[in-house]
């Protein structure tokens, strides 16, 4: 396969020569160049609504000098705008190197097929998919009144050259499909989503039976939304379950891991490294060899192999998600979590496929332990203090609990608390871990990188709970 560079005409002996120049003195520093095809169809009202196709490439270059970085980018790949680029980085930082530091090793790892997923898909075929998908989602209930169906491809190439002409690549696919629905029963209106991908082609997700099993879902939530009553409020005991709540875990507790906010000790878990943070039991790692995940790397975006990291090891603090400036900054290795938006953004510590392992408890045996409580099926937005660790989170779809058993579905319900104290009030762990289905996106910094959470069924002692009821 023809490089980046070379499509673009510029040779890798002259892009070295300009890297190595502007990394005179410095730290660290990289070349990313990268080339992106995208496409969006969406589907509402029983008629395509909007169609995208876009193509987007452009390189970054970036001089580390201690904590210092200086970043230029450009859409224009040619040796003389990374020239222009490499002045621009020299004038922002200063000082002396011993050298620069050392490059990371390569790694082969397959983890997701390089091809483009458009290339296997043609759009007539797309829109005649989402009219079937409108169709029978139509038909399975007569409350259902509108239908939103989504479907998305994309395809980075990026190249990454460090100083001494050292180059890595990688080709990364990634689909997402989703369905949103809403039903109305002439009083009450609620809506159901429900969606799935990863890295790979269309085809290896859009069976039949898979979207179709999509459809049913989205509408069931929808049809639970019409029962539901308002939640009541207060501290009560909460079991959460299986694969999409672990975006409580991955907001409340995973970018407090990351290691940027634990070398500016701006993180809940700062200095707490060997200590145990979350109760006996608990494993969480982040994983970014997962094969075919949505948040899997073969590489990072410094070209550092992607790794399964553990982070909390029977409730002890074993460990951080790094990229290369914090890991050298805190005297660590760099774990595969440099990541970037773009090539118009520089790397930071990101997560990539973040979830807690297995326990020994049947998820039945966990209803079963709660008296009253409240059972959190599945999540919406939330919002998250880094550096005291609090967090709100609204629940999708909820029930309460009476007598341990799941009972009348619940509107407005929210969980509140810190991330900290939550991982301690954890009593038991269920053994159906699950990941997401491959639809999530992170934010941070203003930079949205495809990541995927997951966790088994947990039970947390007396949270705090928000509710509408009176």
């Amino acid at each position: 396969m023809i490089s980046l560079l070379e499509k673009a005409q510029v040779s890798r002996s002259e892009a070295a020569h300009i890297l190595d120049s502007a990394l005179q003195g410095a730290d660290d520093g990289e070349l990313f160049v990268e080339q992106r095809l995208t496409e969006q169809a969406v589907f509402d009202d029983g008629r395509l609504k909007s169609a995208s196709f876009d193509e987007a490439q452009g390189f970054g270059l970036r001089v580390v000098s201690g904590e210092t970085q200086g970043y230029s980018h450009s859409t224009e790949v040619s040796a003389a705008a990374m020239k222009r680029a490499s002045d621009i980085c020299r004038t922002i930082i200063s000082g002396s190197s011993s050298g620069i530091w050392a490059a990371p090793s390569r790694t082969n790892r397959q983890l997701y097929v390089a091809q483009n997923p458009s290339d296997h898909f043609a759009f007539a075929d797309k829109v005649a998919l989402l009219q079937r998908v409108d169709d029978f989602a139509r038909k399975l209930d007569p409350r259902i009144q509108q239908v939103t169906i989504s479907l998305s491809g994309d395809w980075q190439e990026i190249e990454i050259l460090r100083a001494g002409a050292e180059a890595y690549r990688d080709s990364r696919p990634l689909v997402r499909f989703s369905v949103t629905v809403m039903a109305s029963d002439g009083s009450e209106r609620a809506s159901g989503t429900y969606g799935f991908g990863g890295r790979g082609l269309y085809g290896d997700y859009l069976s039949e039976q898979k979207w179709q099993d999509a459809v049913r879902e989205a509408v069931r939530q929808s049809l639970v939304g019409l029962e539901a009553r308002p939640a009541p409020a207060g501290e009560m005991d909460v079991v959460l379950g299986p694969g999409w709540p672990g975006i409580l875990l991955h907001e409340a507790i995973g970018h407090g891991l990351e290691g940027d906010f634990n070398r500016k000790r701006t993180s809940a878990f700062s200095g707490l490294m060997g200590e145990r943070i979350a109760a006996p039991g608990i494993t969480v790692v982040d994983d970014g060899t997962v094969l075919g995940a949505r948040g899997s790397l073969a590489i990072d975006d410094e070209g550092t192999p992607s790794s399964s990291t553990t982070l909390i090891e029977d409730g002890i603090l074993v460990g951080y998600m790094q990229d290369r400036l914090n890991a050298r900054l805190m005297g660590m290795k760099p774990t595969g979590n440099g990541r970037r938006q773009s090539f118009a953004h520089s790397p930071m510590p990101r997560m990539t496929n973040t979830y807690m392992l297995n326990g020994d408890k049947h998820p039945d045996e966990i209803l079963a332990s709660v008296k009253r409580g409240l059972y959190a099926k599945s999540f919406g937005g939330g919002q998250v203090d880094i550096t005291s660790g609090k967090f709100v989170f609204s629940c999708t779809e909820a029930y309460l609990i009476e007598n341990g058993r799941p009972t009348m579905p619940v509107k407005g319900a929210t969980i509140i608390g810190n991330g900290a104290d939550a991982l301690k009030r954890i009593s038991m762990v269920g053994n159906d871990m699950a990941l997401d289905p491959g639809i999530g996106t992170c934010g941070k910094q203003g930079q949205g990188v495809p990541v995927c959470v997951g966790q088994p069924s947990l039970r947390l002692d007396q949270i705090t709970v928000g509710g509408t009821a009176a």
